[in-house]
């Protein structure tokens, strides 16, 4: 096998398990560490390694103060609002759930465009906001996934991720960034790691016994470091740049797969017929807006 056949391959292995296991590695991590401290060390552990793999590259001494401040205020949008959000809403919902609701973001980006930039839908991208609405809707009516105010509280802040992920993808969009990827990666999760210590400050987390944190709870921020912030990042950036977007995009369709099945046999977590249909009619309505927007950019070129 080639060598760029065989990096590929792992990287399309890296963004479908490494991430579709990560809704479990941080449900298990905060069931010890408080929520917004996990994913602060998490982002700023991962930060300090890309920093040091970018330190035997010259390309940190190429970015404006613009880009900087533009990396940084996407770190704050991505990772101190989203992920940490992600992370407090895993302390009383599903993983496999989260990962789901979590699966919408194209739906909830294509309707923040409409109302922004006035670009209305295609009929078949409406045709995928109609299947996406009708799966969020059967996902969040199951009855056994929502019993608590906690888990309703979860769901809400799930909402709220998915619009600082769909503000900060329309920020990003239109922004000066650093032209090196791993030096936007490492601001990013520099600057979102320490929002993330602030918040966890000023809600005034509870005080963290490490010798009594277990080993599994460590490893699952292990791997939330190095695979999860790391590696399967750098292989999404990687495929980008080697294959279509589309075929970077069928990650958003397995990763909900791997965290259901992951969740259920780690966790126990609730799967019954109800949210299988709920997944595959809103997996099928993102297929829809997906596919759509690839053919757009298609036609553009």
């Amino acid at each position: 096998m080639k060598k760029p056949t065989f990096y590929i391959i792992l990287s399309f292995l890296a963004i479908y398990f490494i991430w579709g296991s990560t809704y479990l590695m941080v449900a298990f991590a905060v069931e010890e560490i408080p929520p917004f401290k996990m994913a602060g060390i998490r982002f700023l552990c991962g930060s300090a390694i890309v920093f040091v793999i970018v330190s035997f590259t010259k390309e940190w001494k190429f970015i404006t103060k613009k880009q900087y401040i533009n990396s940084a205020a996407a770190g704050i949008l991505f990772l101190a609002l989203g992920n940490g959000g992600m992370s407090f809403a895993l302390q009383y919902i599903d993983s496999g759930y989260s990962c789901l609701l979590t699966s919408s973001q194209p739906l909830i980006l294509l309707l923040m465009l409409w109302v922004v930039d006035r670009q209305v839908p295609s009929s078949k991208s409406w045709i995928g906001v109609l299947l996406g609405i009708v799966g969020m809707f059967l996902l969040v009516s199951e009855q056994g996934l929502i019993t608590t105010d906690k888990q309703v509280l979860g769901t809400i802040v799930i909402f709220g991720c998915l619009l600082s992920w769909g503000i900060g993808s329309i920020f990003v969009s239109r922004s000066d960034l650093p032209k090196s990827f791993l030096t936007n990666t490492g601001i990013q999760m520099f600057i979102g790691g320490i929002f993330l210590m602030i918040i966890s400050q000023l809600l005034n987390e509870d005080p963290t016994d490490w010798a009594s944190v277990s080993t599994r709870a460590y490893l699952s921020l292990g791997v939330l470091i190095i695979f999860g912030s790391v590696i399967a990042f750098t292989a999404f950036n990687y495929l980008l740049a080697k294959v279509s977007p589309e075929k970077v995009s069928t990650a958003t369709y397995i990763n909900p797969l791997v965290a259901l099945t992951l969740g259920y046999y780690f966790r126990d977590e609730l799967i019954t017929n109800q949210i299988v249909l709920a997944a595959a009619i809103l997996l099928i309505g993102v297929y829809f807006i997906n596919t759509n927007k690839h053919k757009k950019a298609h036609a553009k070129a």
